[in-house]
């Protein structure tokens, strides 16, 4: 497979990745139609079918989206895709701010997040400013949001509604908008072609994500951390990893790598991911929520957007920085 996709052009790999993932995401969707309206026997069968295809309706729902917005920002370009990618923060971070409790005194901070750090941010990943656009939220924002906070004059819970603030920025903005940084990696023998490294992260977190859903659900084994999340353990994790870094090392024909160092990056991606993931289902249980969406209402709008997007936001930034760091680039 891998020399089949390196002796391709871009155009041919466009096409034969299109049909490749559209074609087992739809058949994957008639499938659990089909499943879902098939009669069960006794009640109690039917309970446990239906909620075991919720599940898989949902991780479907992800990757028709994750898949629909790569596909989106390969199609309009370098430009339009990092205002795709920042509108994905925006509402990412009103997600979750909206179950964040915020005072009057932090008011001048969000308006600094959502209308002079996000815009600012991505117009660093668009100019190609890679060293400032990496140390922009972690040095500077991190300096100059809680002072507009502490300007405010409303100490009360300051650290812990400034940390929540930064967190939320860290993650829905700096995680995300590494995403289209990969665009602009000027690998050798390369050009045109980076909006690939974007399908491919995306892909293989996704791969992760599902595979070690279903092995969890399969396996019954106990969980590492209960009040956190009933299906993490370590054995269906190693499952979602390995078959995630494989499909990585068989993708390496889009990537400018063999596919040994393809495989140690989709592992990469694939580690980073799923535990920031993990973290992110704590955040929840902290809030008492089971997903961002709250169970059927979309809380702000934006219907659960960062229950899609948030192991991406936590590889994106890993994958980026390793590649700068490997290939010195």
């Amino acid at each position: 497979m891998y020399h089949y996709l390196r002796d391709l052009n871009a155009t041919q790999q466009i096409g034969a990745l299109f049909v490749l993932v559209f074609g087992l995401l739809l058949l994957a969707s008639v499938t659990t139609f089909v499943l879902s309206i098939r009669e069960s026997r006794d009640e109690a069968t039917a309970q446990h079918d239906r909620s075991e295809l919720a599940n898989i309706e949902t991780m479907l729902r992800t990757s028709w989206f994750m898949i629909l917005v790569f596909w989106v920002s390969w199609v309009t370009g370098e430009w339009v895709a990092l205002s795709l990618y920042a509108l994905v923060s925006f509402f990412g971070l009103r997600e979750f701010l909206t179950l964040s409790p915020t005072r009057r005194g932090d008011h001048r901070s969000l308006v600094l997040a959502f209308f002079v750090v996000l815009p600012v941010q991505y117009w660093l990943v668009g100019a190609g400013h890679f060293d400032m656009f990496a140390v922009f939220i972690p040095v500077y924002v991190f300096l100059a949001l809680p002072l507009a906070s502490a300007l405010a004059n409303d100490p009360l819970r300051f650290l812990e509604r400034n940390a929540k603030l930064q967190w939320g920025i860290m993650v829905c903005i700096y995680g995300m908008s590494h995403v289209p940084a990969l665009l602009l990696l000027k690998f050798p023998e390369y050009q045109s072609r980076n909006a690939f490294l974007v399908f491919f992260l995306v892909i293989v977190v996704q791969t992760c994500m599902v595979t070690q859903h279903l092995a969890a659900r399969k396996l019954k084994r106990p969980p590492v951390a209960p009040a956190i999340s009933q299906s993490f353990n370590w054995r269906s994790w190693w499952i979602g990893i390995i078959v995630a870094s494989l499909l990585g090392a068989l993708l390496a024909g889009i990537t400018p790598w063999v596919p040994g160092t393809a495989f140690a990056f989709a592992f990469i991606a694939s580690v980073a991911g799923s535990m920031g993931h993990f973290v992110m289902k704590a955040l929840k249980r902290d809030r008492g929520i089971p997903n961002w969406g709250a169970q059927g209402r979309s809380v702000t709008g934006a219907g659960g957007l960062l229950d899609r997007v948030d192991a991406l936001c936590f590889a994106a930034p890993v994958m980026y920085h390793s590649a700068r760091w490997y290939f010195n680039i």
